[in-house]
């Protein structure tokens, strides 16, 4: 890593930056202990490429990007693992007799005559990389689970341990959001959720899972003895880099044994801004119009993991000043935020989303985040937080955006409270990106795509249409997907749906009138992103389809209430 003082020169000699702006960055690094190049990146000031190519420019090297032109398996392993680690060497591209190798080595010439030893005849080019894109080329020396599983076995050294270092390192580095022990009649099968779809990583005999299980307990301060209940936990695992990664862990009985699924805690959100999340400049806008304010409640829905909390940590980073005093309440909290204060629920202590909140009200907070309404007495004190004087930002489960209204009336919201505090509601759902390795694009006859989805027939017009789809290469494990973008749905309330609310509307009527104002549907947003090259129609209509809202379909949400006051009086 540079040095301050380097990297400083860097950037204002080659005017990447400006003087004013390295000066902010440097003032809030300072303030918020972050580096100064965690804060360019937030901030947009600088991309990762083109920090790359300063660096790269000012050590007289070419820079490779290794982000958007990843190397195949086959290329990567020309260079043998102990030597392409040790060196820190990736083969970027070859021509005949001219290789082009990278590094993240800034010492050139270490780098070349380790290069020049692999490869003696050929004319060899050194070229710069991001230290994090050459550890992602490294995954390509990555065996197999079970070929690992079967050498740990073998060595008959500390089985358990070795076996959940394989298995969590893999995870990591395959930047799943879950890991599944799933047990078996004689097997162990685990898999990984990665880009929001299950595969399977490897297998074990379930002789040794007895071991696994009951290391995971005690990591995760659990009852070893308990194997008929439910148990969740949680467990800090120190990587071998020395980086901390948080597991949120859940144990329940099965009638092949404890199933346990892991959930790893937003390692990859850290450098999100709305642009990265999915979010289109129109949206932005309306999600930081509604930011902006110094009170009101915003309001992300969708199921779970749809990535509502990442969404949320993407608009606090913006918020996050020395000036603002932001308390979060969170279970569990994913990441830690530095310069925001984070409350972690707490059952055993009777710390819940309400008790929490009721108390940061005191700590004269300017923007509250709560991880989830789940009740009336949280949601209750939810809207009393932002109607006196604070921005308060939050989840909550509805399959929709227009949903969510008639649901929080229907916890005994009053309307005219609910109207004056609520500025936003936003529904999202996540699809895998198309993989930019291997991405083409192909002329779809209408006709027969029709045939296929009939339900597109009103959203495209001739006889041809341009769609993308991924081949499937090294990069995305032959699945044609790589990475996973966000689809949105967004209903501002404006004064015309103050006054809706007001009348305990049904969903429909609040979806006609945020048509009328010009809202999207989640299907029609995921529609513009398939056109544009980042999705898939398959991949659209296996997370939303086009609105069709009827009063037969809506839940009659007056009625509840109605017969729920009934009973009060």
């Amino acid at each position: 890593m540079l040095d301050p003082a380097k990297l400083k020169k860097i950037l204002l000699d080659g005017s990447y930056v400006s003087p004013e702006d390295f000066e902010k960055a440097e003032k809030f690094s300072k303030l918020k202990n972050l580096t100064v190049i965690d804060y360019l990146l937030s901030e947009q000031l600088i991309s990762k490429d083109l920090f790359g190519q300063a660096i790269a420019e000012d050590a007289g090297l070419p820079y490779a990007d290794l982000n958007t032109n990843r190397p195949a398996r086959e290329q990567v392993l020309k260079i043998p693992e102990t030597i392409a680690k040790k060196n820190r060497l990736v083969l970027f591209a070859a021509d005949k007799n001219e290789l082009t190798i990278t590094t993240d080595d800034l010492n050139k010439k270490k780098a070349l005559a380790a290069a020049q030893a692999v490869f003696p005849k050929a004319k060899i080019t050194i070229a710069y990389s991001l230290t994090e894109d050459i550890d992602d080329a490294f995954i390509h020396y990555q065996k197999s689970l079970d070929t690992r599983f079967a050498r740990i076995i073998k060595s008959q050294g500390r089985i358990a341990p070795e076996i959940l270092e394989e298995i969590f390192e893999d995870a990591i580095l395959y930047r799943a959001s879950d890991i599944h022990f799933e047990p078996q009649e004689k097997e162990l099968v685990i898999r990984f959720r990665i880009d929001g779809v299950l595969q399977e990583a490897g297998r074990l005999n379930k002789d040794y899972y007895e071991n696994i299980t009951n290391r995971i307990k005690v990591q995760a301060h659990l009852r070893t003895d308990e194997h008929l209940a439910a148990q969740d936990g949680a467990i800090r695992y120190r990587r071998s880099d020395g980086r901390a990664t948080d597991f949120r862990v859940s144990v329940i009985p099965t009638l092949d044994g404890e199933k346990i699924v892991m959930r790893i805690l937003s390692e990859y959100v850290r450098g999100f801004s709305l642009t990265d999340i999915g979010l289109s400049s129109r949206d932005q806008e309306l999600l930081w119009e509604a930011a902006s304010k110094p009170f009101g409640m915003i309001l992300v829905t969708g199921p779970t993991g749809s990535g509502k909390t990442t969404t949320l940590y993407a608009l606090l980073k913006p918020l996050n000043r020395s000036t603002v005093n932001i308390t979060t309440i969170e279970d569990p909290v994913e990441y830690k935020i530095t310069g925001v204060n984070q409350i972690q629920v707490n059952q055993r202590t009777n710390l819940t989303f309400a008790k929490g909140l009721r108390s940061i009200v005191r700590q004269d907070p300017d923007i509250i985040l709560v991880g989830e309404i789940r009740d009336e007495e949280t949601a209750e004190i939810a809207v009393n937080a932002s109607l006196t004087g604070h921005l308060l930002l939050s989840t909550f489960h509805a399959n929709d955006a227009p949903t969510a209204i008639p649901r929080l009336l229907d916890m005994e919201i009053e309307p005219f409270l609910l109207a004056s505090t609520l500025e936003l509601v936003v529904a999202q759902r996540l699809v895998r990106k198309i993989c930019e390795k291997c991405r083409y694009s192909y002329p779809a006859n209408n006709k027969e795509l029709f045939k296929e989805f009939p339900k597109v027939k009103d959203y495209f017009s001739g006889s041809k249409t341009t769609l993308y789809q991924g081949k499937g290469c090294s990069a995305c494990n032959k699945t044609g997907y790589s990475g996973r973008v966000a689809i949105f749905e967004f209903v501002p309330i404006t004064p015309a749906m103050e006054e809706l609310i007001l009348t305990n509307p049904s969903t429909k009527q609040i979806w006609d009138l945020a048509r009328q104002e010009g809202a999207v549907s989640l299907f029609e947003d995921g529609l513009q992103k398939v056109k544009n090259g980042l999705t898939t129609l398959e991949e659209l209509f296996r997370v939303a389809t086009p609105p069709e809202f009827s009063v037969s379909s809506v839940p009659p949400q007056s009625s509840l209430r109605t017969s729920r006051a009934k009973k009060k009086k």
